[in-house]
């Protein structure tokens, strides 16, 4: 539940914490993060469309067990087959939005290491969520203009809509399921509150997600319907995904097998292939950020992250066990890290775990700097060339990166079964359809108390000026 506020942007998700000062999420809602002293945890802390469902020391321990253990495939259930009821997935009732907020400052290291970067530094929080740095700001060049919205988004207002539950919280507000009274449909209407963005200084990002949204328009990404103001609030309003997030599956299933997650890596492919064509990074991939329509397809969320670069930028951004060397090192990067991310994101849904996870973060940064990758006995020999391919150091050699681009990856053999000019028309069958009972189903979110202030009161708009472009 938590993860579905994280992703859209209302909080962090208890489990996987982010570094970095793009923290408001608007695919999905985002999860707060969660204090730790032991360091990173498993389950990569931001919410999305979908809380989090697990507390983070169940992620901590379900990861262990994971990892220490050789632990068989779980079946798959699909549509011909027994589908998991939400009794069976252990459940957590604190939101993963609504706890911490995220650090605005540059890091700081408090380790003597030649490999890790002075500006970065252990975070105390699990799956920490790495925002922007100043150092960011000289980054961007003007070689091409940044995307202009590309569909035109519907214009609602407060009283369109029937309120009802909630489905994550988080810091800058909540994400609630509502019903469209015209027309009958279902959407996740996030709503922040003006006041406490401003206080946590995410005007900018607020805006630049919201923007960035609107130039989206791919089956497999979680896209804008609309948005709105009032005097207090801003609301924006998705797609509604009612199947949950990849994280809670994965969990259930401790880890997938091979045709599973090829699946779920091919539709990645293709929604990165529409961000990278518009020039924008995603920057935020993990399987909290991946939800589950009712036909089975992942739609990515959280946008928070995401940003217009036409050459390369230095924000020091995204969720540790995901961040690729260059990212660590603070050197500039581009498009090559979301694709060092994908192979982070398939190595995690064969094994159960990311391929450098280690609960001390500073010994995690070292680990993915030295790249030495260990392989489960059950792994795909394909699969690991892959995932070598991805994970490679050396961006003259990463999959993706080269001349050919997306092109050398999904012409790999690993792929092989992939029909992607099916995929892409949303014409391939998915191996698990999350059970649910109608469009507006919310069973596979946990339940909040409604104790938010009450919406639309009149009174005097005290930020109009802070929030004139959104």
């Amino acid at each position: 539940m938590s993860s579905f506020l994280t992703k859209l942007g209302i909080g962090k998700d208890k489990n996987k914490e982010k570094i970095g000062h793009d923290s408001v999420k608007s695919s999905s809602v985002k999860s707060n993060k969660v204090t730790s002293s032991s360091g990173s945890s498993h389950h990569h802390t931001h919410t999305s469309h979908n809380s989090k469902l697990f507390s983070s020391e169940k992620k901590k321990d379900s990861l262990k067990e994971i990892k220490e253990q050789n632990i068989p495939i779980s079946p798959i259930p699909n549509s011909s087959g027994s589908t998991p009821t939400k009794k069976e997935i252990p459940t957590s009732k604190t939101s993963t939005t609504s706890s911490t907020k995220q650090t605005e400052t540059p890091l700081k290291s408090t380790v003597t290491t030649s490999k890790i970067p002075k500006e970065v530094e252990p975070i105390k929080e699990e799956r920490d969520e790495v925002k922007e740095t100043p150092k960011d700001k000289k980054a961007t060049s003007s070689a091409s203009a940044p995307p202009q919205p590309t569909v035109e988004k519907k214009k609602f207002k407060l009283d369109d809509f029937i309120i009802m539950q909630t489905l994550g919280t988080g810091s800058f507000g909540r994400v609630h399921l509502v019903k469209h009274k015209e027309s009958g449909k279902y959407y996740a209407m996030k709503v922040l509150v003006k006041r406490q963005i401003i206080e946590s200084k995410q005007v900018e990002h607020t805006i630049n997600e919201k923007k960035i949204l609107e130039t989206l328009d791919h089956p497999y990404m979680v896209n804008l319907v609309g948005s709105f103001k009032d005097n207090r609030n801003l609301y924006i309003v998705l797609e509604y995904v009612c199947g949950g997030e990849l994280f809670s599956y994965l969990r259930q299933c401790k880890r997938l097998p091979n045709h599973v997650a090829r699946f779920y890596a091919a539709e990645v492919v293709l929604a990165f292939e529409h961000l990278h064509s518009k020039d924008i990074i995603y920057r935020d991939l993990k399987p909290e950020n991946l939800l589950i329509d009712k036909n089975g397809n992942i739609k990515i969320t959280d946008f928070g992250f995401a940003k217009y670069v036409p050459d390369v930028t230095w924000t020091l951004c995204g969720t540790p066990d995901y961040l690729a060397p260059e990212i660590i090192q603070s050197k500039g990067y581009g498009k090559a890290v979301d694709w060092y991310a994908l192979g982070v994101l398939i190595y995690e849904m064969l094994a159960g775990f990311p391929p450098f996870y280690d609960e001390d973060q500073m010994r995690l940064y070292e680990r993915i700097l030295e790249g030495r990758l260990r392989w489960p006995s059950y792994f795909d020999p394909a699969a690991k060339d892959l995932i070598k391919r991805l994970l490679s150091p050396d961006l003259t050699k990463r999959y993706g990166n080269l001349k050919s681009g997306s092109a050398d990856i999904k012409k790999h053999k690993w792929f092989s079964e992939i029909d992607w000019k099916k995929l892409a028309e949303v014409k391939v069958k998915a191996p698990y359809i999350p059970p649910f009972t109608s469009e507006g189903d919310a069973s596979n979110f946990d339940s909040y108390p409604e104790d938010h202030d009450p919406y639309g009161l009149p009174g005097p708009d005290l930020y109009a000026e802070e929030f004139k472009n959104f």
